[in-house]
């Protein structure tokens, strides 16, 4: 007898690349995983139209069309409600969150962010990391909390930056990370192994470290 699919709705403002790894992971059975919508903040982008391809419930709700952030997200959480997700995956959701929004789903709320937090909150991570003279730089899996890009951290992967890399080229390698460690977070989160207690992570029942479980890339520094 197999365990019930976790209902799953993704929010994405843009090309929805996490997402297609997501579909792609629902597709092939390895994600237990349901996604019943996909709602994008902005009209017409490309991860609508992956999620239509995909016979997955596609959403516009246009931020334009309401006169603050506080309409804007009790909209948005009117919509969520109503589709009765277990997990909300933030997949490129370019929009800060009111506390209102992320308490109603606290706990059951992920988002992907490229640095390796508490580094590099915000925008332009790729660069910034470039003219600190990092020599490792990556993405982070963690919760929602009402601090932007500041919820506890769930799995972290680092690459090593090379001394050629300029902002593309490493966005490029961290990008592959994240298509690896996003499905692996929402897996075990469907399965039970990942939750947050008290603004603290736990992995199989133990405490993670602040960084999240970490897997580490080694890759050639020219």
């Amino acid at each position: 007898m197999t365990s019930p699919k976790t209902r799953v709705a993704v929010l994405i403002s843009g090309s929805g690349s996490n997402l297609q790894a997501l579909i792609e992971g629902q597709q092939s059975g390895e994600l237990p995983i349901d996604i019943v919508a996909v709602i994008s903040n902005r009209p017409d982008v490309r991860g609508l139209t992956r999620a239509r391809d995909a016979g997955i419930n596609a959403i516009t709700l246009d931020h334009k069309e309401y006169d603050s952030r506080e309409a804007f997200d009790r909209a948005l959480t009117e919509q969520l409600d109503a589709l009765q997700p277990q997990l909300v995956v933030l997949a490129g959701f370019m929009r800060i969150l009111t506390p209102a929004f992320t308490n109603h789903f606290a706990g059951r709320m992920l988002n992907i962010h490229p640095s390796l937090l508490p580094k590099y909150q915000g925008l332009h991570t790729h660069q910034r990391a470039l003219e600190a003279g990092d020599t490792e730089h990556g993405v982070t899996v963690h919760f929602v909390t009402a601090e932007l890009d500041g919820g506890p951290a769930a799995i972290q992967a680092v690459v090593p930056v090379a001394t050629s890399d300029d902002a593309a080229s490493l966005a490029a390698r961290v990008q592959q990370q994240e298509h690896i460690i996003y499905p692996m977070a929402v897996r075990w989160f469907c399965e039970g192994r990942l939750v947050m207690n008290a603004n603290r992570v736990l992995l199989d029942g133990e405490p993670l470290p602040p960084s999240g479980y970490q897997v580490r890339n080694s890759q050639p520094q020219a």
